[in-house]
């Protein structure tokens, strides 16, 4: 079958030979993906007008491609092969995907360039066209372009990515989070392959009569912008070429009214002010959009005026948004589906989560050691959530070495780079709990500085839970079940409270809840791990009672002492996992909401009354 966009034809597959595998649990979205998955426009935040997805069904085999287009089964693109969406659902650590595609006689018009685009390939990507290589990519969490202008020809062109993803093998020290071939209890299936969207690059806005998806011969490839409370708005613009070329930047409110225009240089940083904007909160997360004109290139995007800070309110360090403080209450959210492990079913599957969260009254979630798709982010901007974001770690309980320790650091600066235009992101956290953190120097000495170079608009949380050496604006313990924040009490190996931190329950709770088989993870091994949980409280009613308990235990702390902030443990069940407040399934959501509502906002009162008070 051959479809069309723009004088670009596709070759597609029937999809006669994909099907969906049957995952060992399943959710309302997972037979509803189709084979034309994610079909949003990838990056939001530097938004072009016309585009064609790459997603849908792909050739996927085992070991490295043949040259030309090479026959496997099919395999449903964005999709980690573990999962049952991809139609694979088996764990190699070499593969590749191909395609092919035509393209018109107009495809070599002067003066313009076609990139390919992928927002997540994990682990190592190697990108060919017409059997070249237009590319190489290390790391499973990034996105990346390549300009492909002078690989296609007219007629048919083949595409193919060869993957290679050591999680697990002998003398590798990757980013990987919590994945592993060998699942237990906290830690789960891994993800490999192309898991986020793959597209083309869009038309030249400045010729409507080109047919072909390009852009001019300078175009915009990276867009920071950093609007704060007062107004103003920090913005660089990088392009293609290290041209001076004249940037203008339009702001225009929800109303669809223009309020400011911006000018300055390409590849120069500059700043302009907008009149008494809207400010962006968890109660009101008010968006600008923005579009963006550099010579013929034209882009959208948008931000939102907020401004993050540490600051003393009675003699006690908390976190500021817009000047000032409110308690933040969140949960430890991993990101993993039963269907899609890192890849949510669909938009609608994955704003789910978040809308739960802010129907129970919390305000903030912790993306824990994975980074989700750009449309994630873009979500919580909408809804009004704030997030802590960690750094995907290196595997726990091991060390790396200079160049392993250099490499993880080169993606540590990709994820700020990547990440710091969303408003909703107000703190990043580089190490969690000791996982791969050098103990016979302090590296998240020299990091926490790094990053507060690359982003000055945000806290670092140094150290989450433990093997904590003062540095970062938060003290962040971790303690199950019951919290220990910013009090005169702590267990081992957490630290005393720092007063001259703002303290942070970086993870409690924990709580669980076994469900019938119906809503489990159907893999005996998990099952055999669930009663690791911290506590398994017999009945919903119990576990409610208990829920009550810890919340009450905070509130406390939050009265009496110096507690700002809390993660609670956890967002849904994960594989041998049974202390979500949702199911993996997302079928069973567990609080009694009246009560979690009412805990929660307590929480908040209780943070409300400390202000102005000794």
């Amino acid at each position: 079958m051959r479809t069309s966009l723009f004088g670009l034809i596709f070759l597609t597959s029937s999809a006669l030979g994909y099907e969906v595998k049957t995952p060992p649990l399943d959710t309302d979205w997972t037979y509803k993906v189709g084979t034309d998955p994610w079909p949003d426009y990838p990056r939001p935040q530097l938004q072009r007008s016309r585009w064609q997805s790459l997603n849908g069904i792909w050739q996927w085999g085992e070991g490295t491609s043949e040259s030309g287009y090479p026959q496997g089964i099919d395999v449903l693109v964005p999709s980690c092969i573990e999962s049952a969406l991809s139609g694979v659902m088996q764990s190699v650590r070499t593969s590749w995907f191909a395609r092919e595609f035509e393209v018109s006689e107009d495809l070599n018009r002067k003066g313009y360039n076609i990139l390919i685009n992928f927002e997540a390939v994990d682990y190592q990507a190697t990108v060919y066209i017409n059997d070249q290589i237009a590319g190489n990519n290390t790391g499973g969490y990034w996105r990346f372009s390549f300009d492909i202008t002078d690989l296609v020809k007219e007629g048919t062109n083949t595409l193919r990515v060869d993957v290679f993803d050591p999680t697990d093998a002998d003398g590798y020290m990757i980013p990987i989070g919590k994945q592993t071939l060998n699942p237990s209890h906290i830690f789960y299936t891994p993800c490999s392959g192309i898991w986020q969207s793959s597209w083309w690059i869009p038309i030249a806005e400045v010729e409507t009569n080109i047919s072909i998806p390009s852009v001019p011969a300078q175009y915009v490839t990276q867009l920071d912008v950093a609007a704060d409370m007062h107004g103003t708005i920090d913005v660089t613009v990088t392009t293609s070429k290290s041209s001076k070329d004249v940037v203008r930047i339009t702001v225009t409110d929800d109303s669809g009214k223009d309020v400011a225009i911006g000018k300055g240089r390409a590849n120069e940083a500059f700043s302009f002010k907008v009149s008494s904007p809207s400010l962006w909160s968890p109660d009101s997360p008010t968006l600008y959009n923005l579009t963006v004109a550099v010579g013929d290139d034209k882009v959208a995007s948008y931000t939102g005026f907020r401004t993050i800070a540490s600051g003393e309110i009675d003699g006690v360090k908390r976190p500021l948004i817009n000047g000032e403080f409110f308690f933040q209450f969140g949960t430890l959210d991993q990101g993993f589906w039963p269907d899609g492990i890192h890849t949510p079913p669909n938009h609608e599957a994955m704003v789910f989560d978040i809308k739960q969260l802010k129907n129970l009254g919390f305000n903030m979630l912790r993306k824990h050691i994975k980074v989700e798709n750009a449309l994630f982010y873009r979500a919580c901007d909408e809804l009004g959530i704030l997030l802590i974001q960690d750094m995907p770690s290196m595997p726990a309980n091991r060390l790396p070495n200079a160049d392993q320790q250099k490499e993880w650091e080169r993606q540590l600066d990709i994820l700020i780079e990547q990440h710091k235009n969303y408003p909703s992101i107000y703190t990043w956290i580089i190490y969690n709990e000791g996982w791969a953190q050098i103990r016979d120097y302090y590296p998240e000495e020299y990091l926490t500085k790094r990053l507060k170079s690359l982003d000055p608009t945000r806290l670092v949380d140094s150290t989450s839970g433990w093997v904590d050496h003062g540095y970062g604006d938060w003290h962040d313990n971790h303690h199950y079940a019951n919290p220990q924040c910013g009090a005169p009490f702590y267990s081992t190996p957490s630290t005393p409270y720092d007063r001259k931190r703002i303290a942070i329950q970086g993870e409690f709770g924990g709580i669980g809840q076994n469900v019938s088989e119906e809503h489990l993870w159907k893999v005996q091994k998990a099952i055999d791990t669930i009663n690791q949980t911290y506590e398994i409280d017999e009945t919903i009613e119990a576990w409610n009672y208990r829920g009550h308990v810890l919340l009450s235990e905070l509130r406390d702390q939050v009265e009496k002492w110096a507690c700002s902030a809390a993660i609670w443990t956890q967002t849904t069940d994960v594989e041998g996992e049974v202390n979500g407040l949702l199911t993996y399934d997302r079928r069973i959501l567990r609080p009694d909401v009246d009560q979690w509502k009412s805990d929660i906002q307590a929480l908040k009162d209780a943070a409300k009354a400390r202000n102005g008070k000794k």
